[in-house]
């Protein structure tokens, strides 16, 4: 794989890290890097380590051998809380809304760890500018949007803790086709603002399309990391996919 980085430090990394529940090793001896203003993804099928991936990220589990580091600094060990304030934000699968607070409600809780009051201004009138759909339904409940609107909503809140990397779960899941290429559009439009992007997804086809990296996970290792390109032209591809390609 080329030097993508051109010698400059990954903005998030996996280093070596291995992750277990109980006994069990779920991830083993993952390596991953993301620079600043890429979009990277991560494929595999079900079960093969992609959740605790971010699970691993944000603080929810501790690597067992390994560590996690965000602008070369370590944040494994840290709260999610903590991990959150150092500069990662979620988008989760299902979108995860609070379905009876208002999307401005719900707006304002991707910020609720800032103090900068007009930055957050300034970031709110940027999510409301990339999602005008969000705009028209900010008094409306989130639990009332449609699918395609919840994962605006859910977008446009990561985005409003202003995050250094923006972690995407199945942004697709459960969406409609022509909502999935709605939902990609709006993540190159996100990307294209400069928002550093580490997706996880099954639709390796659509991530592929528009990432600039990938990685694909199995049985929780990597098994093979390369640019988007080559991974789509990749014959091995649909082995170590699962046949899912």
């Amino acid at each position: 794989m080329s030097d993508v980085a051109g010698g400059r430090e990954p903005v998030l990394e996996l280093r070596n890290v291995s992750t277990h529940y109980g006994l069990v090793a779920v991830l083993r001896n993952v390596d991953i890097q993301i620079y600043a203003g890429e979009m990277v993804c991560l494929l595999g099928g079900n079960a093969s380590g992609k959740t605790t991936t971010l699970k691993t990220i944000l603080g929810f589990v501790t690597p067992s051998e390994g560590e996690v580091l965000l602008g070369g600094e370590p944040v494994s060990g840290l709260s999610t809380t903590e991990v959150v304030r150092k500069g990662i934000s979620m988008v989760p699968e299902n979108r995860r809304l609070f379905g009876n607070m208002t999307v401005a409600e719900n707006l304002e809780l991707g910020a609720y760890q800032r103090t900068d009051r007009a930055a957050i201004e300034e970031d709110r009138e940027r999510v409301l500018e990339t999602f005008p759909r969000v705009r028209e339904r900010l008094k409306q409940k989130a639990g009332t949007l449609s699918g395609g609107e919840q994962q605006m909503v859910a977008m446009g809140r990561a985005l409003m803790a202003s995050p250094k990397v923006l972690l995407m779960d199945e942004p697709s899941m459960g969406l409609a086709p022509i909502l999935v290429d709605q939902v990609f559009g709006i993540i190159e439009r996100i990307r294209a603002l400069g928002t550093t992007i580490f997706v996880v997804e099954q639709n390796a086809n659509m991530a592929l399309s528009i990432a600039d990296r990938g990685y694909v996970i199995q049985t929780g290792e990597v098994v093979l990391a390369d640019t988007a390109a080559n991974l789509l032209a990749n014959p091995l591809m649909r082995e170590a996919y699962l046949g899912e390609l």
